[in-house]
């Protein structure tokens, strides 16, 4: 599986942040119990079964605390692997390795826990032609980083961001007097350029929205029965996604609906964190 890589920017602007909010003014317990001269090997070991994903932003936290390590790599990102897995081996000075850990530890196990959800859902819907959407329901200054993950998944991403893309939810509909053809109308009409995505709660507004020239439209929290009727009424017209409360044990059945694509905020807002550990070599 090929997949774009992440933004070197994105690495650095996140390391930066997370290696000031954990050391301060340096790891005082590590210089007062290791002596400055220690050298130690360490193993990135995964305690479950996973799908890898972080760690060019690992090794950049050791690196930068720890830079002269020697490091060992044996797993790539979107790499599914089994519990008890050897992700990296480094050795180096034990004040830098040990007070890189919990950052690089943090970002690994949050990311490859976006990756493995993703991962599930993306084989919960394998053979139905459905795409697993991500969205903007990401952890503040990790955006990038975790759309990352859920293409390391097997995920496609979304909007990056609000310039992205034209999508008319509910509130915009409401300051439109509640009509969906009026927004959609509006969008249009600004001459953005930008493909005009429109969110709709039932058939009459899915019927509005294509009638007033949408793109795309969003098919929030429909059931499947309903979500069939918009397919067969679209027709192909534009392309559907299907939107809000969608689980992994029900997203088989609204990708058998027949619609393009399905969006699931809960895996950027709310995949666990994975179990790796960085253990001293045997």
């Amino acid at each position: 599986m090929t997949f774009a890589p992440p933004d070197p920017a994105d690495i650095k602007a996140v390391v930066d942040a997370a290696l000031t909010e954990d050391i301060g003014q340096g790891d005082v317990t590590t210089r007062a119990t290791v002596p400055a001269d220690t050298q130690l090997t360490l193993d990135l070991n995964t305690r479950q079964d996973i799908v890898v994903c972080g760690m060019p932003v690992a090794l950049d936290v050791f690196r930068r605390l720890a830079p002269d390590a020697a490091v060992e790599v044996f797993v790539t990102d979107g790499e599914r692997v089994a519990k008890g897995t050897h992700l990296a081996r480094l050795t180096g000075t034990a004040q830098g390795l040990l007070s890189a850990e919990r950052t690089a530890l943090n970002l690994l196990q949050k990311l490859s826990g976006i990756a493995t959800l993703t991962r599930q859902y993306v084989d919960a819907i394998d053979g139905t032609g459905a795409v697993l959407l991500d969205t903007r329901k990401t952890i503040p200054g990790l955006r990038g980083l975790s759309k990352y993950a859920v293409r390391a998944g097997g995920g496609t991403n979304h909007r990056m961001r609000l310039d992205d893309g034209i999508l008319i939810k509910d509130n915009h509909v409401a300051v439109c007097g509640g009509s969906v053809g009026e927004a959609v109308t509006r969008a249009k009409a600004a001459n953005t350029g930008l493909e005009v995505r429109c969110e709709c709660d039932t058939l009459d507004q899915v019927r509005e929205a294509v009638d007033a020239g949408a793109d795309s439209l969003l098919l929030d929290n429909m059931p499947p029965p309903v979500l069939r009727e918009a397919v067969a009424w679209v027709a192909g017209r534009v392309p559907l996604e299907a939107s809000g409360g969608v689980k992994l044990d029900t997203i088989r059945a609204i990708a058998e609906t027949g619609v393009n694509y399905i969006s699931v905020g809960g895996i950027t807002q709310s995949a666990p964190a994975v179990d790796i550990g960085l253990d001293l070599a045997e």
